[in-house]
């Protein structure tokens, strides 16, 4: 690359390839000087890229590797190429911008008009990397007086500002193209200036070379920004979507670049105040004004005031950049009226459940104090539900017996078909069974299906059954235990107990035990997680299910029974938030918004999944639901011996297609029907069967609560 120059002075490195016969003679000859000094980069520079997480191939080795010389500094460093150099310092960027939205920011040609604001302006462009290349123009040259606002020194007093810029941007970027105008904007250059340009930022103090300015971004249909620096003003004039609109927003009513040229700051002063608008300027700047050719030779800047500057026009055009929304107009980044707004800040209210009482579940004995059609009831609706959101309508009656019917209202998107409530239907039926044996009712009971609409109807008779009796107290006790377990593992005997207790009710179990297996589970399940979250329907439903301590806890979850931890807890604030969701799932990110589910998996001793036989291409509503029997069987199984049970409910439990799953997550059906035929096939669930439900097994301490159901009363 050429040295760049201005004025006579360099601005531009000069980059040299070692490998290039020409370049490694001018690098030769660099080091016999004796006064350019070396540095090499290159390996500490490697070892940032290796630490970087989810690394892609930027194509470059060793052999685009170069070596850097700064004329005006007698410097020479060594660097690897551009892409890595760019992906190694805009890494923190992400993903307050995505790797794809700074590739398309990389593409944009900035020009910046005036380089005092114009330099804070360039600077945070480039140090952002937002641009492709920059075009600076300045015919003025730095004074002492500057330095109140340009980071400059005194050993630049005298150099063109522009080429002040432009050195400070290579230091930073030697790869990032900069074209320096030393005479500033002039009709001679104002053609090539403007050819190719993205983005003009006008920041100049001369009023005819603004509109002469303004009348070129009509021309070529490029959007002008310019920032004022008092009261944080920015004004935004969108030429390129309005190419007919007036300079200025109109406000110089008809001035043309006649009228404005050669002007003194005194004479500057009206039309300032009019692009300005007295009204909104501060007070401190407005005061000035009125001492300027008195007191004052030129209006007053803060290099605070400028830094400002140079971070609300790169906000502007990241979105113009990005397509996103920025229409003409004005608004004020106003500092001192934020300063004058501070407050003490509210800190997040930690839930507060001193003050909630819920009942516990009814015992045998409190059972046995009801009415029997009343009692059977209160078991049915004991059973459990995704969610807790008890997808049922129970009804019972002294004289004939007990009906349960499925509610379509309580239905949620994971829920797909109704059959995770057609399953939580067959489980009320089966406690409604359990009961109806305890005491001596039971009957004959069915379950029926009519489009959206499944019944199960136990009738009063006067039978009994050992086996179902024998589970009223499971049907009691049974709840979700969602805390960790100790990995202990399980015993073989109590498997085969669980495998025993399904089969009665035509259920199978396959389940995992194995570390490496339940380390691949929990991948999967958290996998779905992230899926989950990243839906916007089945997001809103998953936190629309939490019950915190001032809501009505007889359905959902009650928050306590997640057993989270105090970072889970803390992190529940943000995941429970739909646009950070939406800003994850747009840079394909969330790995760790399954780490709930990876965590508790991996401390497990088994995961099984209770599965029913079926006929035909798929099965009906009602094989769910007399699978719900089998759900229940085995739960109370393993309440029974004394392990925590936990239902873990994937993305893709219910879906049984294809279409059925990019229904439910929808821009994930690739990703899900991968997730689920790998799930299947750990547990190794044959084509033959479907999946009622499945449960996480450990070893762990008590719930520290149980979520509560709505009171069941015959009607």
């Amino acid at each position: 690359m050429n040295v760049g120059t201005a004025d006579g002075r360099e601005y531009r490195p000069l980059v040299l390839d070692p490998a290039q016969d020409g370049d490694a003679a001018v690098l030769e000859g660099l080091r016999s000087r004796g006064d350019v000094a070396f540095l090499d980069l290159r390996e500490p520079i490697r070892a940032e890229l290796a630490d970087i997480l989810d690394l892609p191939d930027t194509g470059e080795g060793p052999e685009c590797d170069r070596w850097v010389h700064y004329p005006w500094l007698r410097r020479a460093v060594g660097l690897p190429g551009p892409r890595t150099m760019r992906l190694v310092r805009l890494d923190r960027n992400r993903n307050k911008l995505t790797r794809e939205e700074q590739d398309r920011l990389g593409s944009l040609v900035v020009g910046v008009v005036g380089q005092s604001v114009g330099h804070a302006i360039a600077h945070t462009l480039a140090l952002e990397g937002v641009c492709a290349e920059l075009r600076l123009a300045d015919f003025d040259s730095l004074e002492l007086a500057n330095l109140n606002r340009i980071p400059a020194s005194v050993f630049d007093i005298g150099l063109n500002k522009a080429v002040i810029t432009a050195r400070r941007i290579a230091e930073l970027d030697p790869y990032l193209p900069v074209t320096v105008y030393p005479m500033g904007i002039t009709d001679e250059v104002i053609d090539e200036f403007f050819d190719g340009l993205s983005v003009v930022v006008e920041e100049c103090d001369s009023l005819d070379v603004k509109l002469a300015v303004r009348e070129a971004a009509q021309r070529y249909r490029v959007p002008l920004l310019m920032e004022t620096s008092d009261r944080g003003l920015l004004d935004v004039e969108r030429y390129d979507l309005e190419p007919g609109r007036p300079p200025f927003h109109g406000m110089l009513n008809g001035a043309g670049r006649a009228d404005l040229r050669g002007l003194s700051t005194r004479d500057k002063a009206p039309y300032v105040i009019r692009i300005l608008d007295a009204q909104g300027l501060s007070t401190d700047f407005a005061a000035s004004l009125v001492e300027i050719d008195q007191t004052l030779s030129s209006w007053p800047q803060l290099g605070g005031d400028v830094q400002l500057g140079g971070a609300t026009v790169a906000a502007a055009v990241r979105r113009i950049g990005l397509g996103l929304p920025l229409p003409s107009g004005r608004t004020r980044v106003d500092v001192q009226r934020c300063l004058d707004e501070l407050a003490p800040p509210v800190a997040a209210a930690e839930p507060d459940w001193s003050g909630v009482t819920a009942p516990g579940p009814p015992s045998v004995a409190d059972l046995s104090a009801l009415p029997v059609a009343e009692a059977v009831a209160v078991c049915a609706g004991l059973a459990p539900s995704g969610g807790n959101v008890q997808p049922w309508s129970i009804t019972s009656d002294a004289a004939d017996g007990i009906r349960i019917e499925l509610d379509p209202a309580a239905s949620t998107g994971m829920d797909i078909g109704y059959r995770g409530s057609a399953v939580a239907v067959g489980a009320a039926l089966y406690n409604a069974r359990v009961a109806a044996a305890a005491y001596g009712v039971l009957g004959d009971a069915e379950i029926t299906e009519a489009p959206a609409k499944l019944t199960a109807t136990l009738r009063w008779g006067t039978g009994t059954d050992h086996d179902l009796a024998r589970d009223l107290p499971g049907v009691t006790t049974r709840h979700t235990n969602r805390r960790p377990g100790t990995g202990a593992a399980l015993d073989p005997g109590v498997l085969e107990s669980l495998v025993r207790a399904a089969h009665p009710a035509g259920g199978t179990v396959r389940a995992i035990t194995e570390p490496d297996a339940l380390e691949t589970a929990a991948t999967l399940l958290a996998a779905s997680d992230r899926i989950r979250y990243l839906t916007p329907v089945l997001h809103a439903e998953m936190f629309a299910e939490l019950r915190w301590p001032q809501d009505d806890l007889d359905s959902g979850l009650d928050l306590r029974t997640m057993e989270l931890a105090p970072d889970e807890l803390a992190k529940l604030a943000i995941a429970r938030r739909p646009d950070v969701m939406a800003r994850i799932r747009a840079f394909g990110g969330g790995v760790a918004l399954g780490e709930y589910s990876r965590d508790r998996v991996r401390s497990s001793s088994a995961l099984l999944a209770v599965c029913f036989g079926f006929e035909g291409a798929e099965p009906t509503l009602i094989d769910y639901a007399k699978a719900g029997a089998a759900v229940q069987r085995v739960w109370i199984e393993a309440d029974r011996h004394g392990l925590a049970v936990q239902p873990m409910s994937p993305v893709f439990l219910y879906a049984n297609t294809r279409d059925e799953i990019g229904a439910a997550t929808p821009g994930f059906e690739s990703e899900v029907t991968e997730l689920r035929e790998r799930f299947l096939k750990l547990l190794t669930v044959p084509a033959t069967e479907a999946v009622a439900l499945v449960l996480r097994l450990g070893h762990a301490a008590p719930a520290a609560t149980r979520s509560i159901r709505r009171a069941r009363t015959p009607r």
